[in-house]
């Protein structure tokens, strides 16, 4: 058997999430029903991470395996021949160790948030972004955010259907930058909880809008109840940019 790691773009908006779904599409299914008519039999993906419903991926990881002899470079067209009209794209394909995995060999994860913070509508990136009309402070939201970093218990910025076994993780960053109207938030961990970078996201626009301040954002977290949450934000703004690998 070859195991091949893939490297995959997608756009959210028509998939219920990552993972295959009984009452509606996925990435996962897209690219297995692919791959089945590749290579002639069933397989199996593995992710980096899994994204929810209406989440974008910029540079998901995933891996499955194959008894078929086939170059990677040919896998990876033939993927993306029949992946066509879906907005999901092979962005590269290697054969990689039998012991490598797209979850369990993942040392860090980064996410990027993107608000467009304006009063007009969005037209081309609807869906591709969350759109804020009141006005956001960035360099606050900033500052607010280095309170979250480190090693905490995220209970409060966890959903309640988070399957991971403890709620205590180890933020390595949360930065807060301003680009004309866009205000892009960047977050990176070995690893997150269900919802924790929306629910991070949500209440640092609060702090951006005036209504919470940084004392507010930490007392939300030191709670440790998702009850002391003040805002979700939706998933149209949310990127899955890159996976991390011991060896990259």
């Amino acid at each position: 058997m070859t195991r091949f790691a893939l490297t995959v773009e997608f756009d959210g908006r028509p998939f219920m999430g990552w993972q295959r779904q009984a009452h509606g599409p996925s990435v996962q299914q897209a690219i297995e029903d692919a791959a089945q008519s590749v290579l002639g039999h069933a397989v199996t993906l593995h992710c980096a991470g899994r994204t929810d419903a209406g989440v974008h991926g910029l540079g998901m990881r995933a891996h499955l395996e194959t008894d078929k002899v086939i170059a990677p470079f040919r896998l990876m067209e033939a993927l993306n021949g029949l992946l066509r009209p879906q907005p999901v794209a092979i962005l590269g394909c290697e054969i990689v160790a039998d012991d490598w995995h797209a979850r369990f060999s993942c040392i860090g994860r980064r996410y990027e948030y993107h608000i467009v913070n304006r009063r007009a509508p969005l037209t081309l990136e609807k869906g591709l972004a969350w759109r804020v009309v009141q006005p956001l402070d960035a360099r606050a939201m900033h500052e607010s955010a280095q309170r979250l970093v480190g090693l905490h218990d995220f209970t409060t910025f966890r959903s309640v259907h988070c399957q991971s076994e403890s709620p205590v993780k180890t933020l390595d960053q949360l930065d807060v930058e301003r680009e004309g109207d866009r205000v892009i938030i960047h977050a990176a961990a070995r690893s997150f909880l269900h919802h924790q970078v929306r629910s991070m996201v949500g209440c640092l626009a609060l702090v951006g809008q005036g209504k919470w301040s940084a004392d507010d954002l930490e007392a939300a977290l030191e709670a440790q109840d998702r009850a002391a949450l003040g805002l979700n934000a939706p998933p149209d703004g949310l990127y899955f940019i890159e996976a991390t690998y011991p060896t990259d």
